[in-house]
């Protein structure tokens, strides 16, 4: 029981998840100004306006650095994980997307031809412009720096 205790009261781990569910209750408020209704299932979802992904490793980041000093190894290690999460949301993850687009009209073009390939399309939105990663960033900074201690 004690544990459980502990990882409720362990400050870098609540930031880091007000980061993310912050982020990702944003991209549900984007999308009802855009389409006009509301999509609860954006709460899971990859991808989009900001990065979820930045936002969580940034404000962990934050956190380490005001409980641990800059000059710790425990930040040390959030800084570079949080450079690796970020590189690989507007790198890997978005090259990953823009190939699900080009097999998804591969498909479709298939499907024309009443031939069938694939059951469903591949999900597209699964990584970050660098602008979406920038903005999960500052929004990361920002929750880790008014985060009390």
């Amino acid at each position: 029981m004690n544990y459980i205790n502990q990882l409720l009261n362990n400050k870098a781990l609540l930031a880091a998840f007000t980061a993310w569910f912050t982020a990702q209750f944003i991209k549900i408020i984007i999308n009802l100004i855009q389409e006009k209704r509301i999509d609860f299932s954006l709460i899971m979802s990859s991808g989009g306006m900001p990065s979820s992904h930045s936002s969580t490793v940034c404000a962990l980041g934050v956190m380490v650095w005001k409980l641990c000093t800059p000059a710790s190894v425990e930040f040390a290690i959030a800084v570079v994980f949080a450079f690796i999460v970020m590189y690989d949301a507007a790198g890997v993850r978005r090259a990953a997307g823009e190939q699900a687009k080009v097999l998804n009209r591969i498909v479709e073009d298939l499907a024309k031809r009443k031939t069938e390939y694939m059951e469903k399309n591949l999900k597209e939105l699964i990584g970050h412009t660098p602008f979406q990663v920038i903005i999960g960033a500052l929004l990361g900074i920002v929750i880790g720096i008014a985060f009390p201690i």
